[in-house]
């Protein structure tokens, strides 16, 4: 299965400063390929994958029953401008974003929502990854 990544995915998974422990918030995860490697690559870390197709979602938990059954990776239907952490969930040290227009400027008034929810579901000083820069550019959450 190590092989499902494209090369501009894995270009990006491997410009993540990803290490063991970290927790990581997935936007538009698709059919979880990313959510994989990253969960993968953080040893006792986490990964916690949404997007707001419950088609894509079911896709990728059907992919993904060996890391879900781990408890490293997690799967919920969601889009990013309505995403809240879970009463008692930790929040995450990075959030990756890969062709999600709410945060590609395709949709500027929802990228406001979709800003204001993924900073509050971060640590503080947690990084917001996107596409778009060679491969991944961050975005600044800071009002």
């Amino acid at each position: 299965m190590a092989h499902e990544l494209s090369a501009r995915l894995l270009a990006i998974v491997n410009a993540l400063p990803l290490r063991d422990g970290l927790r990581v918030l997935e936007i538009g995860c698709g059919p979880g390929a990313a959510a994989r490697e990253i969960a993968r690559r953080i040893g006792g870390g986490y990964v916690l994958a949404i997007d707001r197709s419950a088609k894509a979602i079911a896709q990728a938990q059907a992919a993904s029953a060996n890391e879900v059954a781990s408890g490293r990776l997690s799967f919920r239907q969601v889009a990013v401008e309505d995403f809240e952490l879970a009463p008692g969930e930790a929040p995450f040290d990075l959030a990756l974003a890969v062709r999600v227009g709410a945060l590609d400027g395709r949709h500027p008034q929802t990228g406001i929502r979709a800003r204001a929810r993924i900073r509050a579901a971060l640590v503080p000083g947690g990084r917001l990854l996107i596409d778009g820069g060679s491969p991944l550019r961050e975005v600044r959450l800071i009002e």
